[in-house]
């Protein structure tokens, strides 16, 4: 059975993408991750934000996004 990420906050379930996101702008040794939302807050920014830099890291070819 696969291990599921939970967010380090709110211990919500991660998709890809958060996981992706986190290890792009927070390290990937990092083993803590955050959901978008938490994510937010962490870095005083805003979901809509984070979900255009998933979407540009995408488009460059970025294989830690699904």
């Amino acid at each position: 059975m696969a291990k599921h990420s939970k967010c380090c906050i709110c211990e919500s379930y991660l998709s890809k993408n958060e996981i992706g996101l986190n290890k792009k702008l927070i390290g990937k040794s990092n083993d803590k991750y955050f959901c978008l939302n938490c994510l937010a807050v962490h870095l005083d920014t805003t979901v809509d934000d984070l979900q255009e830099k998933i979407e540009d890291f995408k488009s460059e070819g970025c294989t830690l996004f699904g």
